[in-house]
């Protein structure tokens, strides 16, 4: 069965991972969208990589809604894992516990860079039913098998495998690090579902009492929320190989039909100084420390003003300069007169071009976005604009020129998820999430772990919010 014809097509042209070049964006149905983009394995606080990977598809959900197209966006939290077991055992508390709180943090931290929330945030452990039928099915037509309780994915079963990191199943058996396991038919077969272990949380299934697999819980979460096929399928370029290369496997060997995803978007990972971020080097930023200097909306600039696909190096020198950037831009749609003066060194724009140049720089900004979300020359346009309103409105010129310049500079820069707005309109830019976490809240306090949700209490509190619980739910009020 194959997926069916394009309907709906823009000038919007996307990089595809699969093909390795540009293609003009079609959807699978008219007007919509279905995004799936991985998200985190919650074992530990989340870091700036985490947090540019979520600025990034934002950037891209914001800019198709702007477009015209309703998004169903789908990010999952991998709930479930080795290395969640490990850490809730070395902090002596139930994984449940662990993920609860990390989870509630990544919504918190989400919300502070601006993120719009998910349509669904599916997790591992409430899609096992979904997991255990796929993993059946894909026995069934002999692309699993089970042994010992563990049930793995027969790799040479798919000839595809390999397509989207462009190498052969010999050329990945030569050059991967893969764990000898004597249970599997092939080193490269990988695992659908894990038997229990002593101390370890699991759920029933036909082949023992056990856990899904890592790769397998986003193809049934595909399946469940984006009905099976989706439009764009991203995450980080570390994904490529071997999670999404074996998420394409088991989704079009048990679906019969292909592409899984129409396309498959990556973006670049962050750097410290030109160095790979890791724990075992001891360089970690986490998100919550950007936060905590204020400089969450500075981090999110700086971020967009790099090619998506491409490297980010994360220098403090790049942050502060992000910082600056965001005032000027910030001063330019100040009204006529609280602005602070031009020097006698900066040219002056004449009065008569600022709307022509705000003109200009809506085209080039859309022309930019439409050419694969190239939002450093998108960015780069909102400078322009900006610089241009900072010197005119020194001037007398008419002030519904400017006033009117304003606005498109701060509709482009909400485009992208940059907020010049003061503080109580942020606030109303982050009601869902500030919702959500509410909401989450009352079930955390309905479980009896009141740890959690004094804690979301007490962050919100932090940042301006203040919690009020009644008889059946919470409420909240800026503070």
């Amino acid at each position: 069965m194959s997926l069916p014809s394009a309907m709906t097509e823009t000038r919007l042209q996307l990089y595809n991972t699969m093909t390795r070049r540009k293609e003009v964006f079609a959807t699978i149905e008219p007007g919509k969208v279905r995004l799936y983009v991985c998200g985190v394995t919650v074992y530990d606080s989340a870091h700036i990589g985490h947090g540019m990977s979520l600025i990034i598809f934002d950037m891209m959900r914001r800019y198709l809604e702007h477009s015209g197209y309703v998004v169903r966006h789908a990010q999952n939290f991998t709930d479930i894992d080795d290395k969640i077991i490990n850490r809730a055992n070395a902090l002596g508390i139930d994984p449940n516990e662990l993920t609860e709180r990390l989870i509630a943090d990544w919504l918190t931290e989400s919300a502070a860079l601006n993120v719009l929330p998910a349509t669904i945030y599916p997790r591992a452990t409430r899609e096992v039913d979904a997991i255990v039928q796929m993993i059946d099915g894909l026995i069934d037509r002999g692309n699993a098998y089970a042994v010992a309780g563990d049930v793995y994915f027969r790799v040479r079963s798919f000839a595809g495998y390999g397509k989207l990191s462009h190498r052969s199943p010999d050329d990945l058996l030569s050059g991967a690090r893969i764990d000898v396991n004597e249970l599997k038919e092939d080193p490269l077969d990988f695992a659908l579902w894990k038997a229990v272990k002593p101390g370890e949380p699991c759920w029933d299934s036909p082949w023992s009492q056990g856990r899904p697999g890592w790769h397998i819980e986003c193809s049934a979460m595909c399946t469940t929320h984006l009905n099976d096929v989706v439009d764009i399928h991203g995450g980080g370029a570390d994904l490529i190989f071997p999670h999404h290369e074996n998420e394409i496997a088991q989704s079009e060997a048990f679906l019969q039909r292909k592409p899984f995803a129409r396309y498959w978007v990556h973006n670049g990972l962050l750097q410290l100084s030109g160095e790979k971020m890791s724990k075992s080097l001891g360089n970690m930023v986490r998100i919550k420390e950007i936060i905590d200097r204020g400089l969450a909306p500075a981090f999110r600039l700086m971020v967009l003003q790099s090619q998506y696909r491409a490297p980010l190096s994360y220098t403090e020198d790049g942050l502060q300069a992000a910082e600056r950037g965001l005032d000027r831009l910030r001063s330019a749609v100040r009204e006529v007169g609280a602005s602070t003066p031009t020097s006698n060194t900066e040219e002056v724009a004449p009065t008569f071009q600022i709307a022509e140049v705000a003109s200009d720089v809506d085209s080039r900004f859309h022309s930019a976005m439409d050419d694969d979300f190239d939002t450093p020359v998108a960015v780069a346009a909102l400078f322009d604009l900006g610089r241009a309103l900072n010197r005119t409105k020194s001037t007398s010129a008419p002030s519904t020129d400017i006033v009117q310049a304003q606005a498109t500079l701060t509709r482009l820069s909400g485009v992208l998820g940059l907020s010049l707005a003061d503080d109580s309109k942020v606030i109303g830019e982050a009601k869902p999430y500030i919702e959500l976490l509410v909401q989450i809240r009352d079930e955390l306090r309905a479980a009896n772990l009141w740890a959690l949700s004094d804690r979301i209490r007490d962050e919100l509190h932090e940042r301006g919010i203040t919690v009020e619980d009644g008889a059946s739910r919470s409420t909240w009020r800026p503070a």
